[in-house]
């Protein structure tokens, strides 16, 4: 499974690129409006840093909108993804930038129809956001499980970014369900790390090497 950051704050991204364990960078206006920065510097210093798919979003609701910005996003670097919003414009728009070979990736997704839809228009990516499912009483991760039937049914070729990630257990349902890709933001991709039997058995180790003979 691909792990993603997702956050528009330079130095996170460049602290867990150095890391070693992230394949691409997730944005969305949210986070780029707290950088307050230009969108394309923001996107270009991200471009690079990371050598990896960047999600960038598109703000338009028509689907004429939604291509005119997507087109600019597209020649800031060869590794753009155009981020566009599952609505029936949005993917009109996808539907013309799977034409021109422009990669998308089709997010605020809440079900999985829609992530059929997106799939059938050719969208590179579709981003079920689990952690708001969560929120109002559905089981977020149960839609990742349908939506990753389906395309296997059928053979779909979109891949799944696992989004609106809150804790660790969604990384590691989204990995147990054979996502493609899990994004989340710093807190979460740090935790990752942390068990609380590796503290105590480095503490152990180190205490019993106090005792062996240095001499």
């Amino acid at each position: 499974m691909k792990l993603f950051l997702d956050t528009a704050d330079v130095a996170q991204i460049r602290e867990v690129w150095s890391w070693g364990i992230i394949d691409g960078v997730t944005t969305n206006p949210t986070h780029v409006s707290k950088t307050g920065r230009k969108p394309v510097e923001v996107y270009k210093e991200i471009c690079d840093i990371v050598d990896g798919p960047i999600s960038m979003e598109t703000i338009g609701l028509k689907a004429d909108e939604i291509l005119v910005e997507g087109r600019q996003l597209a020649k800031i670097h060869k590794n753009a993804v155009v981020k566009v919003v599952n609505t029936l414009e949005g993917l009109k728009a996808v539907k013309q930038f799977t034409k021109e070979g422009i990669k998308t990736n089709v997010t605020v997704t809440f079900s999985p129809l829609q992530a059929l839809l997106a799939a059938k228009v050719g969208a590179g990516y579709i981003s079920p956001f689990v952690g708001r499912l969560d929120a109002v009483g559905h089981v977020g991760m149960d839609l990742v499980r349908q939506i990753k039937t389906i395309y296997g049914n059928y053979g779909y070729k979109t891949e799944i970014i696992v989004a609106a990630v809150r804790h660790p257990m969604h990384v590691l349902e989204a990995g147990l369900a054979g996502a493609e890709v899990c994004t989340m933001g710093y807190d979460v991709i740090k935790q990752l790390y942390n068990h609380p039997l590796t503290d105590l058995g480095i503490e152990m180790f180190l205490n019993d090497w106090k005792k062996v003979p240095k001499a």
